[in-house]
């Protein structure tokens, strides 16, 4: 079991996770079902690229420094948090009573081609109404929903990351 939890497989393990994670909202998601991403959709796909980018560096790199793998389960883990909260955001829209959701704004597109970046970021992080609409459901849990405990997940695969980055594999374990 302890061959299976070491930093490398871990970091493995999320770059899986974020294959898996980009395939199924751009492949079925986006391409079979016929769903356009809204801007909360797209930046929770952003965190976890990030996440997942991170998380590459450090299964290829294989890092000895324990300084340079705290800074990259750094990176990775800002990357899932921002997904997580993000997603956590687009729950708590989709949950609001009816006359209290945002109304639909313009799209990111024109955010992005008129606005400050500061700015963008603001409006997507409001939230519109295009982001308070459960198009589909599968288990009785939203797609946002479902985002949220696939991120939070993730969040327990750093938790493991980090106990394997301050506590390494004892090397009597190695030679058996």
């Amino acid at each position: 079991m302890s061959q299976l939890t070491t930093y490398r497989h871990l970091q493995m393990l999320l770059v899986l996770l974020t294959i898996i994670g980009m395939s199924f909202a751009l492949f079925f998601l986006q391409r079979y079902m016929g769903f356009s991403p809204c801007p909360l959709c797209i930046f929770q796909r952003i965190g976890l690229m990030v996440m997942g980018g991170f998380a590459l560096i450090a299964a290829l790199w294989h890092p000895k420094s324990t300084l340079i793998k705290l800074l990259l389960w750094l990176g990775s883990l800002a990357g899932i948090v921002w997904a997580t909260g993000v997603a956590a955001r687009h729950v708590w829209l989709q949950h609001l009573p009816a006359d209290q959701v945002p109304s639909c704004g313009p799209g990111l597109d024109y955010w992005i081609d008129t606005l400050p970046m500061q700015q963008v970021l603001n409006e997507v992080l409001a939230g519109s109404g295009e982001c308070a609409l459960v198009e589909w459901r599968f288990l009785g849990l939203s797609i946002p929903e479902q985002s949220l405990i696939f991120f939070s997940a993730l969040l327990i695969v750093h938790v493991l990351i980090f106990w394997r980055i301050l506590r390494p594999i004892s090397p009597t374990l190695h030679t058996r």
